[in-house]
């Protein structure tokens, strides 16, 4: 293993990052600046320069202590908790999130992650050879072999993919989208949705579009909304992936969207403890999802009055650790103190704009937006010179191994529409010379890469 690099004067004479981590607050007092005053709340190793957020979370320290004490309350008598008390729990955790998204509280359960919620709601589907499945070339690869395996399997769904290439613009994405779903051979007329449960010769083909809120890779904002409205007008069903919308986007008002399904994780950006993800099904389309992934004690049969039971099926699917479910109020509670949504997410999108321009600038790259600036929230994508190197996993494994073992930092990468791009989550705990550092490590490393991997690329 190679020796960590040296960290830059600005990193090493960074008072707050001394190793001393808090566990507690009062809720009463002043939080800290946001920068690295904040680093003292999340558990990092003393040196470690985050900036890939959005792929796991980042547990605060005050988050995890009130997990500690939750394992510790339900180890003392786990049958009066798992048996009594935990449902009751539950649901004030949901009635929260609930308020949060501006729906009702028996419209979101809670699930492990959000392709768990998204393959609760395609499993769901009663599936005909006519049906179409939408998804997009950046489909997270998970949704995507969902998607593949449901129409590998009897009766074989139609995929119909919608391509995306970044940067573009959020209106060529609309025009290009209700293009895409009107030239699709099971087109239906607006609000027309069929009920899936109860086919019939004469109810057209339905079709279901898995549409990203916010993309994995690149990490950029899709004008989700609208494509969503134009689906609704179009007769197409909507399932929303936003694994990374809840605690990245504010003022999202589920109840005035339209959107058929939408699964968000809470670890990510919201500070729940993983794995911990909320599924949101209006009571309109509550008929559709029939049973829980796994099914379990609270099924109920289609035929029962009491079909389909939804709440009930997801609040007990088997014995599993509800620690993660339960650490949303905490995370919520953290997130006030600090200054609640709008502040936080007001920090990290200008750090990350500003972050992305700087690193930009080390590296003599660009940035991956727009004129009008619509694609960057709190994740931002700055082009990697590596040019003419190929997307290999021993390409992967090397910028992963140096950033890591070398440099002691890390933010995602990944190939896009022939560039390789860098994706750097901005946090409360991050500032700019966090970006500069990145740059530091990425010139290395890109130069190291390129002249082991790289081919010759014309001019």
């Amino acid at each position: 293993m190679a020796p960590l690099q040296s960290q830059p004067e600005s990193q090493q004479g960074n008072i707050y990052d001394d190793g001393v981590k808090v566990y507690t607050y009062d809720p009463q007092s002043n939080p800290p600046e946001f920068g690295h005053a904040m680093l003292k709340y999340f558990g990092f190793e003393k040196g470690y320069i985050n900036l890939n957020h959005g792929s796991y979370g980042s547990l605060p320290n005050p988050v995890l202590a009130a997990c500690n004490e939750l394992t510790s309350h339900i180890e003392a008598n786990p049958d009066r908790f798992l048996r009594l008390t935990f449902a009751s729990q539950l649901e004030v955790v949901r009635s929260r999130v609930a308020e949060l998204l501006k729906v009702h509280t028996d419209e979101i359960v809670v699930v492990p992650n959000a392709s768990h919620g998204v393959n609760t709601v395609l499993r769901n589907f009663d599936w005909r050879k006519e049906d179409i499945i939408i998804g997009a070339t950046t489909t997270y690869g998970a949704v995507t072999n969902t998607i593949q395996y449901l129409s590998d399997i009897h009766p074989h769904p139609t995929i119909s993919t919608f391509h995306l290439e970044f940067p573009t613009t959020h209106e060529d994405i609309l025009l290009r989208w209700r293009k895409h779903l009107n030239s699709l051979p099971a087109h239906l007329s607006p609000s027309s949705h069929p009920d899936p449960s109860t086919p019939s010769p004469s109810t057209l083909p339905k079709v279901v579009a898995v549409i990203d809120s916010i993309i994995s890779n690149p990490g950029v904002l899709l004008p989700w909304r609208e494509m969503v409205k134009i689906c609704q007008e179009e007769g197409v069903w909507s399932v929303v992936d936003g694994a990374h919308s809840i605690g990245q986007e504010v003022g999202i008002d589920l109840g005035s969207l339209g959107v058929d399904f939408m699964v968000s994780n809470c670890h990510k950006w919201m500070y729940a403890k993983r794995g911990c993800a909320v599924l949101y099904v209006p009571k309109r389309n509550q008929r559709i999802i029939k049973s829980a992934i796994p099914t379990g004690w609270f099924y109920k049969s289609p035929s029962d009055p009491d079909a389909p039971n939804f709440v009930p099926q997801f609040t007990w699917t088997g014995t599993t650790d509800m620690v993660p479910y339960l650490s949303i109020g905490p995370a919520l509670d953290f997130r006030k103190w600090i200054g609640g949504e709008e502040k936080i997410n007001a920090y990290c999108h200008n750090l990350a704009v500003a972050g992305g321009k700087r690193l930009a600038e080390i590296l003599g790259t660009s940035v991956m937006e727009n004129d009008k600036g619509e694609l960057t929230v709190n994740m931002v994508n700055v082009e990697l010179p590596l040019p003419g190197v190929p997307f290999t996993p021993e390409v992967t494994m090397t910028l992963q191994t140096k950033l890591m073992y070398e440099w002691n930092c890390y933010a995602a990468h990944y190939l896009h529409n022939g560039r390789w791009w860098t994706r750097c989550s901005a946090q409360i705990w991050n500032q700019i010379s966090d970006f500069d550092y990145l740059g530091s490590a990425f010139g290395v490393i890109c130069k190291e890469v390129t002249e082991k991997y790289g081919k010759v690329v014309p001019n």
